[in-house]
């Protein structure tokens, strides 16, 4: 092959300015108030990812995920200007990881990689962008707030953000295709082989200017990717079915990584082509001796059967899968992570309700379709929230999260209307709170805290008929802390919350009790102020403004 099949969809995506933001509501759950518990809701968001054997595992048990590519999230911003309000667009990052985890995604495959002018992150050798790791900073922060985590590729074997042939340069060789596979061998290019390790080190040591916590202690980081697709490709017969050269490579940068992150799970980030799967050629990079390496902890596949140099049946696609999973688990004795996968010109949704499925059946461990878009960008594959496929994913969702021991859920389809920002802006060194899970039922709260001598209750609605979002602020009027608090009020109809974030919620009826989470905005100073919200299923026109509310026992003013 002469180029990845979906370079072409990448590159189309490289640089876009600033767009006016229209925020997409996060998923509404139909009759119900829970939410499927994430990794984070389940007690482990403070746990790293592990291997098991063939699985992967979070504190020692199964874990089986649904996951998407969202790569173009580090350019979130104009890329220039001041970093916290113009460089990075924090709206923009936590509307799209909201839609992700209304969709179901537990895991977003991201890029960590650009040497371009425009949002780069390494545009001279050896010169790392402050500015744009601030933004990936932010991007770890607002995951952790929507309950998701994160699989960072450090770099790109094709040339969309400049990729290996940028670091070529760097060295005075030429990239391109096949001429980049000297990156690959350390005769040919040894400052390849610096300048990848000192941009790798330099992010595995980066501390996160949010949480204080560097990258290589952040638990929300699921695993990391040595490349996107790295190949050794056109060198010789021998090494594009033996893959020495490659495999040699990954051995040297998964121990270096390992050196420096023993924390996390490592992956090489291959597409899994190969003439024995009867999906692409031989390229120097085989499925099972290049993810043998000790220091690789899963294997990875792309497939894309729609492709006119694959060609694939549906029933061909779903064999090819099964066979990949069977050498993962049985031959690699690792866990299969379907990296990328998509289709065009077809059904999309019938397609990937059969590769899911035969995925499933297999025993896959963890998938990632390409790629969820936050707006028209990429024509072929692009997937946009409201996308008919998505219902399929939920259900591959939550699948997977009844195979992990987590409770599943029946979503309904995504809303399309605009939302605020459903998480909060960190604006110092502390950990980023996460949206706190939500109960059922009649559940006692926690003694009420003492009763505040005044507070005033802002309320501010979005309504779309079926589904809302509610932001709600609390003032303190009196002349004292209010530490600990619980606001109660009554929904004027059959309102429903699905999520909140900055609060605890509990709902009876129509009846909510919003609690301070634990361990920020806990106290409410005289004068000041603290703000929750929350997104929601609607009868129509039944929703407005709550008449009445209480604040620890105590009648408060409204605005």
């Amino acid at each position: 092959m002469s180029k990845s099949p979906h370079a072409g969809a990448r590159a189309r995506a490289r640089r876009h300015g600033p767009l006016a933001l229209f925020l997409i509501a996060v998923l509404a759950l139909v009759g119900s108030f829970a939410a499927r518990p994430t990794p984070a809701a389940a007690n482990t968001a403070d746990s790293f990812a592990t291997r098991c054997g063939i699985r992967f595992c979070l504190d020692g048990k199964e874990y089986f995920f649904a996951g998407a590519n969202a790569y173009d999230m580090f350019t979130f911003g104009a890329g220039s200007g001041d970093t916290e309000t113009q460089y990075m667009d924090k709206a923009r990052i936590d509307a799209h990881f909201a839609r992700m985890a209304a969709d179901g995604v537990d895991v977003a495959r991201v890029w960590m990689f650009s040497h371009e002018s425009w949002h780069g992150f390494e545009e001279r050798e050896g010169e790392f962008n402050e500015q744009q790791y601030a933004a990936f900073d932010y991007i770890i922060e607002s995951a952790k707030a929507h309950d998701l985590r994160l699989i960072p590729v450090f770099e790109n074997y094709w040339e969309a953000y400049g990729g290996i042939d940028t670091r070529l340069r760097w060295e005075g060789l030429s990239g391109g295709q096949p001429g980049r596979a000297a990156f690959f061998d350390k005769n040919r290019c040894p400052g390849c082989f610096t300048s990848y390790k000192n941009s790798v080190s330099y992010a595995l040591n980066r501390t996160n200017h949010y949480s204080g916590v560097q990258y290589k202690d952040e638990p929300a980081i699921f695993a990391w990717e040595l490349m996107n697709e790295p190949r050794y490709e056109g060198q010789s017969a021998a090494e594009n079915v033996e893959g020495t050269t490659l495999r040699a490579w990954v051995d040297e940068m998964g121990a270096f990584v390992k050196a420096i992150d023993p924390n996390h799970l490592l992956g090489a980030g291959i597409e899994g082509h190969g003439t024995q799967y009867g999906f692409g050629g031989d390229e120097g990079n085989p499925f099972v001796h290049i993810q043998q390496s000790p220091y690789v902890d899963f294997t990875s596949a792309h497939p894309y059967p729609t492709e006119h140099w694959a060609d694939l049946s549906i029933e061909e696609t779903k064999d090819l899968v099964r066979a990949w999973v069977r050498d993962s688990h049985e031959v690699v004795g690792k866990p299969f992570f379907m990296g990328e996968f998509n289709v065009h010109n077809v059904d999309r949704a019938v397609w990937w309700r059969e590769i899911y499925t035969a995925f499933e059946e297999a025993g896959g461990d963890g998938s990632a379709f390409w790629w969820y878009q936050d707006r028209t960008i990429d024509g072929k594959f692009g997937v946009s929230a409201g996308a008919p496929e998505l219902a399929v994913l939920r259900a591959h969702s939550d699948r997977m999260a009844v195979k992990s021991g987590l409770p599943g859920s029946t979503p309904s389809p995504t809303p399309t209307g605009p939302t605020e920002s459903p998480s909060p802006t960190p604006t110092g060194p502390t950990t980023s709170p996460s949206p706190s899970p939500t109960q059922t039922g009649p559940t006692t709260p926690p003694t009420s805290p003492p009763a505040p001598a005044g507070c005033a209750v802002t309320y501010t609605l979005s309504d779309w008929g079926t589904t809302f979002n509610g932001s709600v602020t609390i003032r303190n009027t009196g002349p004292t802390p209010v530490d600990g608090w619980q606001l109660a009020f009554t929904f004027p109809g059959d309102q429903r919350i699905t999520q909140m974030w900055n609060a605890v919620p509990v709902q009876d009826g129509r009846s909510v009790t919003a609690g301070n989470p634990t361990g920020y905005n806990v106290t409410i100073a005289p004068g000041t102020s603290v703000n929750f919200g929350f997104s929601g299923t609607s009868a129509p026109n039944t929703n407005g403004v709550p008449a009445h509310f209480t604040l620890n026992g105590r009648s408060c003013t409204t605005a």
